[in-house]
């Protein structure tokens, strides 16, 4: 699945790509994947419309039109492809863009699980999925002492509350399971049992990984390229998702592999040890 690294680097790859094309037509082939407002006025409402900008905030991008913004959210499996000339659609083509130039933007989605919603223009960020986003984990927007907070109230696991993104926009399965082995810190921790201490090194921790993830483009598990048809590269620098077996970067223990709240879950049995 794109998590936030991922998206921002379609967010990149899109920028250099598609800013200032102007949309010709537009062709849906799956339906569903269109969420408001109905499939034809969709299309018909983007027509001339001119791609002026790019945004995200978490894992939703926000394509910025001259009268409209276009919520967009890849889900599971989605991607979009851009060709500089018309191609043919694939099976897993559902959404095409075709620009006045005859380039085409393409959003492909094996599992079809991706959403698209036309809103009036700079209410992108009112899209109710948005609306209910946590911060950005940046140093600027992530605040310490509000996520120390949530901690302190917060009975469950740390893992899958990490995965809420109520609490902190844009953390997946691969970005947690890094950040909990940097932070030291079981995936079955109860949150609110953190000392303050640990907050402030997770707080770092979901900054410092998310970070070097953009920088390096997301991960590649399995089919996912970005805008510009290219892997990212940070699989390489993963300490424990998908190192089952393998010794700990840290101590040397073999990396386990559990599941916690129904998701595949790696660590370090030594490094992460659950505090009773």
């Amino acid at each position: 699945m794109p998590e936030l690294p991922e998206v921002e680097t379609v967010r990149r790859g899109l920028v250099s790509l598609v800013i200032g094309k102007t949309i010709r037509r537009v062709d849906v082939l799956w339906p569903k994947i269109i969420e408001s407002p109905e499939v034809d006025q969709f299309r018909n409402e983007l027509v001339g419309e001119t791609i002026e900008g790019v945004g995200r905030r978490g894992k939703y991008l926000i394509f910025h039109f001259t009268h409209y913004d276009m919520v967009s959210h890849l889900r599971m499996e989605g991607k979009y492809e851009f060709f500089p000339e018309a191609t043919t659609l694939d099976k897993h083509s559902h959404i095409r863009f075709v620009f006045t130039d005859d380039s085409e933007l393409i959003y492909n989605d094996v599992r079809k699980f991706g959403r698209m919603s036309l809103m009036k223009k700079n209410t992108g960020l009112q899209y109710k999925g948005i609306q209910q986003l946590g911060p950005e984990p940046t140093n600027e927007t992530f605040d310490l002492a509000e996520f120390e907070t949530r901690l302190n109230k917060a009975h469950t696991m740390i893992k899958p509350l990490l995965l809420n993104q109520k609490i902190v926009a844009g953390l997946g399965n691969i970005y947690v399971d890094e950040v909990l082995w940097l932070s030291k810190i079981h995936p079955e921790q109860p949150a609110n049992t953190l000392t303050t201490k640990e907050v402030e090194i997770l707080h770092q921790a979901i900054i410092t990984v998310i970070n070097k993830a953009k920088e390096a483009g997301g991960t590649t598990i399995r089919t996912y390229l970005n805008a510009l048809g290219e892997a990212g590269h940070f699989q390489q620098e993963l300490n424990v998702y998908g190192q089952t077996g393998k010794p700990c970067p840290r101590c040397g223990t073999p990396i386990a592999k559990m599941k916690v709240a129904q998701r595949g879950t790696h660590y370090c049995p030594h490094c992460q040890q659950l505090k009773r």
